[in-house]
């Protein structure tokens, strides 16, 4: 069976290595050494200067939702997983969808300004598949407007743009660390800021709002991670160089083997250092993307419509027709792509494509 990925697990012996840290402190949650050893580790590699680690990907956009969208309306892509929308909904807030490049596949930065009311509080714009928005365009309309801007980098572990990480950019960026993202924690996410002043009410809104046992700084959640899943993380984290290699001969090898005379590929933006997350592909029609799906699926090959549907057609969103983003994500589909996919396998997933 080949899956559209499979979860990088490093030698047990090194996972337990860690476990046994915990276990001899007896401290598995409330932020022991492995969780602040893994930020401290991930703050290096990544470039940055503050990180929180959370116990997953979707709690960090609901806690950002929360302090920056202030009930208002929060300008957004249709296309992005749906967890983007639902935190807006959860939080109390109004999407406003903004339709997308058709070969970038992020907002399209030309059409927000067109979207801003006096109700807008702030823009939360996804980079789609490890590429990233135009953020220098997006800071300058929220600038303008006066507006805070909220990235859902779920995809971009890794990911530079015009020299610096991804996750330097805008008010607030989040992360996954889910067990299917190029860095894991079996579980997990991350939450990422420039600015100093926002950096203790996110520190504090994923710790039940905690100060000390019994202060409080302001209402919050739990959101802390455990020591058994920064244990998976320091596990993974040696082997991330391996990890983007390989992953990088899989998409060189798709480049190659492809017919792109039936198909579109993803445009990385200039300035990108990406991180191969993901191989979407795009067929001329959706009967054809199913037609191919189901000669996969009879094959064992199992690979995913990301995104799919757009996020304006969901019931709870109330959106209005977003046409790129309608039609792209009807003909959109994420090959297979991990560590160990076999040449013979994506030989064969390109023939069964390019018949």
């Amino acid at each position: 069976m080949i899956n559209v990925t499979k979860t990088f697990l490093p030698p047990i012996e090194e996972y337990t290595g860690w476990v046994q840290k915990a276990f001899d402190k007896f401290w598995l949650t409330n932020r022991g050494e492995l969780v602040l050893l893994l930020e401290q580790k991930l703050k290096e590699y990544l470039g940055v200067d503050w990180i929180t680690i959370t116990n997953n990907g979707t709690v960090p956009l609901q806690i950002a939702v929360k302090l920056l969208g202030k009930g208002g309306e929060i300008i957004t892509t249709p296309f992005s997983f749906v967890a983007t929308t639902s935190s807006i909904v959860w939080e109390n807030c109004t999407p406003v969808f903004v339709d997308i490049h058709p070969e970038y596949l992020t907002i399209d930065e030309t059409k927000i300004e067109a979207a801003i009311t006096d109700k807008t509080t702030c823009i939360l714009a996804t980079h789609v598949f490890g590429n990233p928005c135009d953020m220098d365009a997006i800071q300058k309309i929220a600038k303008k407007h006066n507006l805070k801007v909220i990235y859902d980098a779920a995809h971009c572990f890794g990911v530079n743009y015009n020299g610096k990480s991804v996750f330097n950019y805008g008010d607030i960026s989040t992360c996954s660390f889910h067990a299917t993202k190029i860095f894991h924690t079996g579980e997990g996410g991350a939450l990422f800021s420039n600015d100093e002043e926002l950096r203790l009410p996110l520190y504090y809104s994923h710790n039940f709002g905690q100060i000390t046992a019994v202060d409080f700084y302001a209402e919050g959640i739990n959101a802390k991670i455990s020591e058994l899943q920064a244990a998976m993380g320091l596990s993974v984290f040696p082997y991330m160089d391996e990890i983007i290699s390989e992953r990088k001969k899989v998409v060189e090898k798709y480049d190659r083997l492809l017919d792109f005379s039936k198909l579109q590929r993803l445009k990385i933006r200039p300035g990108t250092d990406w991180n191969y997350s993901y191989y979407p592909v795009l067929f001329g029609s959706e009967n054809l993307l199913l037609e191919k799906v189901a000669e996969m699926n009879k094959n064992e090959i199992f690979p995913r419509r990301y995104f799919y549907p757009s996020l304006n057609t969901i019931p709870f969103a109330n959106g209005e027709k977003m046409p790129v983003s309608e039609d792209i994500s009807k003909r959109v589909l994420s090959l297979p792509l991990y560590v160990g996919l076999e040449e013979n396998e994506i030989q064969m997933i390109c023939d069964i494509i390019n018949s």
